[in-house]
């Protein structure tokens, strides 16, 4: 039951950065504009995001595996009408049902471990295999995306998903026993709405306006997501049965355990954005190159993942939780104290440090918020870690990417180049890497060398915003978790 579980994570994980290294050739045979490539990239996560209270409640509601299913089966559909696009629109419309499809499986596979798995051991051993799974699909899509697009072009990167899902939906008939609250109210379809808007308005703003000079629009993007959130949240108080129920926010160890997924989520993210621009092009690697030399976080997060049950059981939520950002925060620190210009021997040891914290951050939040719930409404928790995740992944890239790319701006120094050259080098060190190839001759190297230069210097100074931001988490996580707290039932 358990593999069957994972087995749709990972794909529903992988698709979420698979599309990177499909996204050159896709753009080569479809000609996409700008516009339809924005939405190619980010309209899987914002459908996937914004629809998880709402699908987390229906299962609750109507039965968990009965969703699961059924998510999985049109996810199985969204690949097939993605994978055979001719043209751009048809690519987004099986986004968008992809998207669909996640957001209907992803807290059904956390719900269905809370009620298959009674025993807490045993469930939290589950949730750590379940998390080591998630962090797998996100850090291994690329490369499986890379080997698949290079040998059958970029329509491989949604067909491998369609033998996998008939294999998956027919085991899960077979296998996996339906769980759902005996006793449900009526469905908020007004709050669902509230939630939808407001998730996706604030992943929307966050991203926009963090990307520095937001327009009025992207401003009152972010404005109308607050709001929305702000009624949803009042109106799920006043419902006997709400679709979330938003006073668990007042129990210190699922605020933490929120908190921890969050933040965890928003470092790794960031990081590995980063880190994979750094391996590119100041080090010059290939896209999947680069990819591979990342795997060290990889390898850890699924170390952190699957000890994090032991971990927990000899050390405590509490000290756990506190430790697993406190590992990100040191894995930042490092980053930021070693003289530049920063080495790869040293970014592999930050890149373990930051996947233990995550693998371990991830497991043992999971493990709190389905803990802190009755079973009968399992799906709650499992829509908030899995909102946590989406919006944390984010978050770190827009926060701390947009950061990072202001201070690049800033260091780097004058050179003899025409303004719109010098200014295109500016804004990014992809700009720079183009237009050293456009200029060639000395003033290639000069580029180079200065953008390679001002990219290192950005990232120490990213990296020290990033440990300050992850140690103030790592610290009031502690603070939340009531001594002796312990994941057996419903707290």
């Amino acid at each position: 039951m358990l593999a069957v579980l994972c087995t749709s994570l990972l794909l529903v994980a992988m698709d979420a950065t698979i599309l990177n290294v499909a996204l050159p050739s896709l753009i080569d045979q479809l000609r996409p504009g700008v516009l339809q490539q924005l939405w190619i990239i980010d309209i899987y996560g914002l459908v996937l995001g914004g629809l998880l209270v709402s699908t987390g409640a229906l299962g609750d509601r109507y039965g968990r595996k009965a969703l699961f299913l059924a998510g999985f089966g049109l996810f199985g559909v969204a690949s097939v009408v993605a994978a055979t696009a001719g043209g751009s629109w048809q690519l987004i419309a099986g986004r968008v049902l992809l998207g669909l499809g996640g957001a209907l499986v992803m807290p059904s596979t956390l719900s269905l471990i809370r009620n298959i798995f009674t025993d807490p051991r045993e469930r939290t051993l589950a949730i750590g295999i379940w998390a080591a799974v998630a962090g797998a699909g996100a850090s291994i899509g690329p490369l499986v995306g890379g080997v698949l697009v290079e040998r059958y072009g970029w329509s491989a990167a949604f067909w491998v998903n369609v033998p996998v899902v008939v294999a998956a939906v027919a085991a899960g008939v077979w296998l996996l026993p339906e769980y759902k609250d005996p006793h449900p109210g009526r469905f908020d379809w007004p709050g669902a709405c509230l939630s939808v808007v407001g998730i996706v308005a604030l992943a929307w703003g966050i991203k926009h306006v963090a990307k520095g000079s937001p327009s009025p629009a992207d401003l009152l993007v972010l404005l109308l997501g607050l709001l929305a959130l702000s009624a949803f949240a009042g109106r799920q108080l006043r419902l006997p049965d709400p679709l979330l129920d938003v006073r668990l926010f007042t129990k210190p160890a699922f605020v933490a355990a929120a908190l921890a997924t969050l933040m965890a989520m928003l470092a790794i993210g960031a990081a590995l954005y980063l880190i994979s621009l750094w391996l590119q092009y100041v080090h010059g690697y290939p896209p999947f190159q680069a990819r591979l030399r990342t795997l060290p976080a990889a390898l850890a997060t699924l170390t952190g993942a699957l000890s994090a049950p032991w971990l927990m059981h000899h050390l405590g939520v509490r000290v756990l939780l506190g430790g697993s950002l406190l590992a990100l925060a040191v894995g930042f620190a490092v980053l930021a104290v070693v003289p530049e210009p920063t080495t790869y021997p040293v970014v592999a040891v930050v890149l373990v440090a930051l996947g233990l914290g995550d693998g371990l951050a991830i497991t043992t939040g999971a493990a709190v918020l389905v803990s802190t719930v009755p079973a009968a409404r399992a799906g709650q928790a499992g829509a908030v870690s899995e909102t946590c995740y989406e919006l944390g992944g984010g978050l770190g890239v827009a926060l701390l990417g947009s950061i990072h790319a202001a201070v690049y701006h800033g260091r780097f120094r004058q050179l003899p180049l025409g303004a719109r050259y010098l200014e295109t080098a500016r804004q990014s060190v992809g700009g720079a890497a183009e237009v050293a190839r456009q200029v060639g001759g000395a003033a290639r190297a000069s580029v180079l060398a200065t953008a390679r230069a001002a990219f290192d210097s950005a990232l120490t100074t990213t990296a020290y915003v990033s440990a300050g931001i992850v140690l103030a988490a790592a610290v009031l996580a502690t603070v939340l978790v009531p001594r002796g707290f312990t994941v057996t039932a419903a707290h």
